[in-house]
């Protein structure tokens, strides 16, 4: 039932809808799913459910702080750093990453995280259901489902290790290049 909502939900919200004031993204807990009308890699189908994330994480020592409107605003307009799902979208649609600040960090500098904000306008859309623990749905939807964005519990995915690689790649080449200011 509840993948069902994710899968094929009711409704998929633009970034302009999201990122308006007030926000349609309710700040409280749960999964979210991004589906993309026009898809970041060849190999990979347009208008269907690709990722699943969840706000907050399980944190075994602390509380965090996240939800799901933060969540799904910070991958709107966020950066490769602080969003592995911008990090996938960038390094599919062939983004150069680049070590920022200390160099510890990685974005795909300011004009780049600036395309990909909106290659995200343009193309992707979210939903999402609230859970009071998320984690556990979580794990559950990346088994049953199709997920090929999703790193994280997802070895069997058929998209995974050539997504893990692209990743390095862009993560080993940004090593080699200078620090970005």
């Amino acid at each position: 039932m509840e993948a069902v909502a994710l899968v094929s939900p009711d409704r998929l919200w633009s970034a302009q809808e999201v990122l308006a004031r007030p926000s349609p993204v309710p700040a409280a807990a749960g999964v979210y799913g991004w589906h993309f009308e026009h898809p970041p890699h060849a190999d990979l189908n347009a208008e269907r459910l690709l990722y699943i994330g969840i706000a907050p994480r399980y944190m075994a020592n602390r509380t965090s702080t996240q939800n799901l409107r933060k969540r799904v605003r910070y991958h709107y307009r966020g950066n490769a750093a602080g969003s592995t799902l911008r990090l996938t979208l960038g390094c599919l649609l062939g983004m150069e990453l680049r070590r920022v600040g200390s160099g510890k960090r990685m974005t795909f500098g300011k004009a780049g995280e600036a395309t990909l904000s909106q290659w995200m306008a343009d193309n992707a859309r979210v939903c999402w259901i609230e859970r009071s623990e998320p984690w556990d749905l979580e794990s559950q939807l990346i088994s049953q489902l199709d997920l090929p964005l999703n790193l994280d519990q997802n070895r069997h995915n058929a998209f995974h290790t050539r997504l893990k690689e692209l990743r390095a790649q862009a993560r080993q080449r940004a090593r080699e290049l200078p620090i970005s200011s």
